[in-house]
């Protein structure tokens, strides 16, 4: 390559560019491949600036000629590719024209239904485009027929296919969709960050979106069931969502008020403390009336990395890794009196929540540390890369 040939990059593709809650997103645009990355997304979340050169479709010439030309393009990729958010006209020569200026050399959505709308872009341009899979694409979008076709017509463009779980890429399967290259990678934390602390041996904790996905009545009714037995536990809850102020009634009414703390959504300075002390991890995730499903929850990674033992639900990826009786206990969705006395079991032995801890604490230094999740990530980029013969990032 002659040094005015730009430096081959990974395009990193999402929806919405620097969304917060996209904590993988952002860390795969500002790490992978040595920080040799540019960004692709649909739009800019308010006031973010990119790290990497971006090119964000809707900041694109925009009037009612634009609106046209992609009002025709969605009919006219649905039928080319069975997807109507396949880039069409100006926004593909602009999509196009960014990847050769920037010598992209793949491409990774980091979501499926982002990865399928690019494949067909890819595949022209001799650029592999991977997708990942993280949990609501996996699940509650394989009940859309669209999506389903989308992802079918798309497999055989993809490069190759990445999930957080097994258990999202075996949802795929049973749908019929499936691709020979697929790797489970999860998301991972920063397990130099999420480390165990100075351990407070009462203090339970809970994280997450107050929602009906999340069943936080359950978490405190399995609190208030063993609360008697344990006067000394208290339960904190972080997080926010539009069960809190029904859950905050409840608490208030049951006379547990005082032992059970909504702390609202934190900073991951706050959480990161609060799960260095705690000692105890509850999530009873369950599968959304909507059929949404978690993929495996980073709360329940960046617990384990913090040396928690986690009680939590026989749901989607969380069995791959809570390891049953030695870094957690876990029960079937929805069971409420077996979640209650998973927690009692854990509470009565002291020396075994800690024992849970420690196996857990290590269990995430070994397989959720990002820092090794991004170099397989990167391996397998890189392998079928020269498998298809063209250049790696």
């Amino acid at each position: 390559m002659s040094s005015s040939s730009p430096e081959p990059t990974l395009a990193v593709a999402t929806g919405i560019l620097g969304n917060p809650t996209e904590t993988g997103a952002r860390r795969h645009l500002a790490m992978l491949f040595g920080g040799r990355t540019v960004a692709l997304a649909e739009r800019r979340y308010p006031g973010f600036q990119s790290p990497r050169p971006a090119l964000v479709l809707n900041e694109l010439d925009a009037g009612p000629l634009a609106w046209l030309e992609q009002g025709l393009g969605k009919a006219i990729q649905s039928r080319r590719y069975q997807s109507s958010g396949v880039p069409f006209g100006r926004r593909r020569a602009a999509l196009e024209a960014f990847l050769r200026a920037h010598g992209v050399r793949a491409i990774l959505g980091e979501f499926g239904h982002i990865g399928c709308n690019l494949a067909p872009i890819g595949q022209a341009a001799g650029i592999p485009v991977f997708t990942y899979f993280r949990g609501f694409d996996a699940s509650k979008r394989l009940r859309e027929p669209r999506i389903l076709r989308r992802y079918r017509a798309a497999m055989p463009r993809l490069a190759g296919v990445f999930s957080v779980s097994q258990f999202l890429l075996d949802n795929l399967a049973a749908a019929g969709i499936s691709h020979p290259n697929a790797v489970v990678i999860p998301t991972g934390v920063d397990t130099r960050a999420f480390a165990p602390g100075a351990k407070d041996p009462h203090l339970i904790l809970a994280v997450g979106r107050i929602v009906a996905k999340k069943a936080p009545m359950v978490t405190l009714k399995a609190f208030a069931e063993v609360s008697a037995a344990f006067p000394e536990h208290r339960l904190e809850v972080i997080g926010d969502g539009e069960m809190r102020g029904e859950c905050e009634a409840w608490a208030a009414h049951s006379g547990l008020g005082g032992r059970i703390a909504f702390l609202g959504r934190r900073d991951h300075d706050f959480v990161r403390e609060r799960l260095s002390r705690a000692t105890v991890f509850l999530q009873h995730s369950i599968t959304a009336e909507d059929g949404n499903t978690e993929g495996l929850p980073t709360a329940i990674q960046e617990a384990m990395a913090a040396g928690c033992a986690v009680v939590s639900t026989r749901h989607a990826g969380i069995p791959e890794a809570v390891e049953e009786g030695r870094t957690g206990l876990l029960v079937e969705e929805f069971d409420g009196a077996g979640f209650a006395d998973a927690l009692r079991r854990v509470l009565a032995s002291p020396e075994g929540a800690a024992a849970m801890g420690r196996a857990a604490r290590d269990v995430a230094a070994e397989r959720f540390d990002f820092l090794k999740l991004h170099a397989r990530l990167e391996a397998t980029i890189r392998r079928t890369c020269r498998e298809l013969g063209v250049p790696a990032p």
